[in-house]
């Protein structure tokens, strides 16, 4: 298959393309490399571009003709979003409307969207699954509704369809050692608790102990990226064998705080490191697990990395890796 995938120089888009490379596909990836990196697209052509560039968007699909797009560019930081919530209008559903309305000029009729399970906001009940109502707490949760809302009309009135993958926590890194987290200022959870072990940070920051939870802090869904990769293929699949458009969970079903993480991570690394606490930050939920009963059983998907300590070994590899290449 030929397959676009805008943001495939990213964290998660970079580990699809590996797998689709791997399978055969012809891809071309689209990305503005504002926090992608080039060197991580492993298959395929790379062209630097952003969606809000509707010439050259309007150019690379009409020339490639791509069967289906995967659509991961996005702006992803919540505290971020509440700071600068037009930013995150602009680039998550402006751009996108962009991609769609070339998609729709030139014939391409599927759709692999990168949505979030911030489009929850507080769920009254957990495991959440895809029929709970949508009630996001940020605007980057608010963003992805509209993402959604936006491909589901355009779905109803035309052959086009999607899959809408709603993803919960990511973590880790392949596998192979080939491909992991490369930020400038790391917020995630797991990559910045990394990040304070191997000596980058002084100390790591809890922000809020007084959560509704068993010990305080925040419960979420931690899913290895390869597992996630592995479910856009399933995806894939089955847009292929003419299904219809859905909306799937991303996750495992159980979920780790805060301080379980920072355990294992400790734990793992071997390094007792500094922690601090903070207020709650704007926009965090307090616990957020995910039903994927429905991506298992419409799809196929079979996630194989589900325990923390994996996780945040292969993460902690990579970062590792990473600072051994620099230090060379």
């Amino acid at each position: 298959m030929r397959i676009l995938v805008t943001g495939g120089a990213g964290y998660i888009g970079s580990h699809v393309v590996k797998l689709l490379g791997e399978q055969g596909h012809e891809i071309v990836v689209f990305d503005n490399l504002s926090t992608g990196h080039a060197w991580a697209v492993l298959h395929g052509k790379l062209i630097a571009g952003d969606l809000a560039d509707k010439p050259l968007l309007d150019l690379v699909i009409r020339e490639f003709r791509p069967d289906t797009v995967l659509h991961f560019a996005a702006s992803i930081k919540v505290e971020e979003s509440v700071r600068e919530p037009l930013v995150y209008f602009y680039n998550n559903v402006v751009n996108t409307m962009n991609l769609l309305d070339s998609m729709v000029k030139h014939g391409v009729k599927n759709l692999i969207y990168s949505s979030t399970a911030a489009v929850y906001g507080i769920p009254d009940r957990m495991p959440v699954d895809e029929s709970a109502p949508l009630c996001p707490i940020n605007p980057y949760g608010s963003s992805k509704v509209m993402g959604e809302a936006i491909m589901r009309d355009l779905a109803v009135s035309s052959d086009f369809k999607f899959v809408a993958l709603r993803y919960f926590n990511v973590a880790g890194a392949d596998p192979d050692g080939q491909l992991g987290q490369v930020y400038r200022d790391a917020t995630h959870l797991i990559a910045r608790s990394i990040k304070t072990a191997t000596g980058e940070y002084p100390y790591l920051t809890i922000f809020g102990d007084n959560y509704p939870t068993p010990d305080g802090t925040c419960i979420r869904d931690y899913i290895h990226v390869s597992d996630l990769a592995s479910a856009h293929l399933s995806a894939l699949e089955y847009l292929r064998a003419d299904g219809e458009s859905k909306v799937f969970n991303c996750g495992y079903g159980y979920g780790f705080s805060v301080r379980d993480v920072v355990e294992t991570v400790k734990t793992v690394s071997g390094v007792d490191f500094k922690v601090k606490m903070a207020d709650r930050r704007a926009g965090d939920p307090p616990a957020l697990i995910a039903d994927s009963s429905k991506l298992r059983s419409l799809t196929g998907w079979t996630p194989r990395y589900g325990d923390l300590s994996y996780i945040v070994n292969s993460a902690l590899e990579w970062e590792l890796l990473l600072k051994r290449k620099l230090a060379a």
